[in-house]
């Protein structure tokens, strides 16, 4: 049996300065009906809006939540707009630039080694996974899938069993393999880690444009492009050229179909908005085994919040966040994986994308209650 854990992050390198984000705001609005709705549609198309929930105006909706970031220069305009709308709103990120710097908030035990309490750039992980192969050969395997557009390698590391320290995780490993692509989109995150931390697109050329990248999680082959509005290379939610078109995609998607007879759950990890996620998101139809996942989600979210109280809400994309398609979930679900599941991790806006390092130790200890509750009843529960 096989449990594929894949962590979808974001954002390589040019000779160029990395951007900076100095009195950057963003903004939480909370339209109260569909013309307050139009007021930021409008507002999108006269400015520059980098919006972080939802991901496009698209989506934007009566009684949504919604976290966009605007530059300095036209943050006073946007605040004017709001204002004379009498729209309610408050400023989650005042300046950008320093919550970015302060993101980092956790010392270094040892510079330039890999850390649990700290966000690592791609070298740090991959010296990583080649310790625990060295610490823990009998444990620990690395398997490259694939290689990125800009030829970086794509690993999976496969755990097969433990060594006893934590009854639970040694027990789910005597009787399951778990499958950890640690970092998917690795040009663009060593892209966010060197020249825009803000960052989200793989790297790849987009033919008869200037602008780079794909989203990942628009790219896979389920109902791939239904959705409206993502065949903008420029835009963050680009879905790319056809289903598959992107290198990391094709990588994944060749390593579950080749493991498929053994893979019995699918979870992917995402930030943020302290949500568990099940199909679909192309459409409001609920699975055949709908009451199941939900059963598991609500299960699973009560058991994260007992180590810190936090809380999730759960349900299917479509109808707890937004409508996608090309999502890797609903791929996974499609196949034959009749267990999918996406973590969007914390917070729920205070800092959004850029949650402190201090908050990464409890997000893992919490999130980890979650993931062992969903392993133990899938062996449970499935031959």
């Amino acid at each position: 049996m096989r449990l594929i854990l894949p962590v979808g992050l974001i954002a390589t390198t040019l000779a160029i300065a990395p951007v900076r984000f100095d009195r950057e705001k963003v903004f939480r609005v909370k339209p109260q009906d569909e013309k307050q709705a139009d007021i930021i549609k409008d507002l999108a198309k006269t400015n520059e809006l980098d919006f972080w929930y939802p991901s496009a105006t698209h989506h934007v909706a009566a009684n949504m939540m919604v976290d966009f970031r605007v530059s300095e220069k036209e943050s006073q305009a946007i605040q004017s707009a709001l204002d004379q709308n009498k729209m309610h709103y408050e400023i989650l990120i005042h300046d950008l630039q320093e919550e970015i710097e302060k993101q980092f908030d956790v010392k270094e035990d040892i510079p330039g080694r890999h850390s649990y309490a700290k966000y690592n750039n791609w070298e740090k992980i991959v010296a990583w996974t080649e310790k625990m192969m060295d610490k823990h050969p009998e444990m620990v395997s690395r398997i490259k899938i694939g290689s990125t557009v800009e030829d970086n390698p794509l690993y999976v590391l496969k755990a097969t069993k433990t060594y006893g320290r934590n009854k639970i995780m040694t027990k789910l490993l005597d009787q399951m393999n778990f499958y950890i692509l640690p970092v998917f989109n690795v040009d663009g995150y060593i892209w966010s880690w060197t020249k825009n931390r803000m960052w989200r697109k793989n790297r790849s050329k987009n033919q008869n444009s200037k602008c780079i990248g794909t989203d990942l999680n628009r790219n896979f082959n389920a109902s791939w492009n239904s959705i409206p509005n993502t065949n903008d290379p420029c835009a963050d939610n680009y879905r790319g050229s056809a289903p598959e078109s992107e290198k990391e995609t094709k990588a994944i998607t060749n390593f579950i179909r080749s493991h498929l007879n053994e893979i019995k759950v699918y979870i992917t990890f995402h930030s943020y908005s302290q949500m568990l996620l099940f199909p679909y998101g192309y459409t409001s139809k609920l699975p055949p085994n709908h009451e199941d996942l939900a059963k598991v989600a609500k299960i699973g979210t009560d058991v994260l919040s007992t180590r810190y109280e936090t809380r999730y809400i759960y349900g299917p994309i479509e109808s707890t966040i937004y409508p996608i398609s090309g999502s890797s979930l609903d791929w996974a679900y499609d196949l034959g994986i009749k267990h999918t599941f996406a973590f969007e991790l914390r917070d729920k806006g205070k800092f959004g994308f850029l949650l402190p390092e201090s908050r990464i130790k409890p997000t893992c200890r919490e999130t980890m209650l979650a993931v062992k509750f969903i392993a133990k009843y899938i062996l449970k529960h499935t031959s």
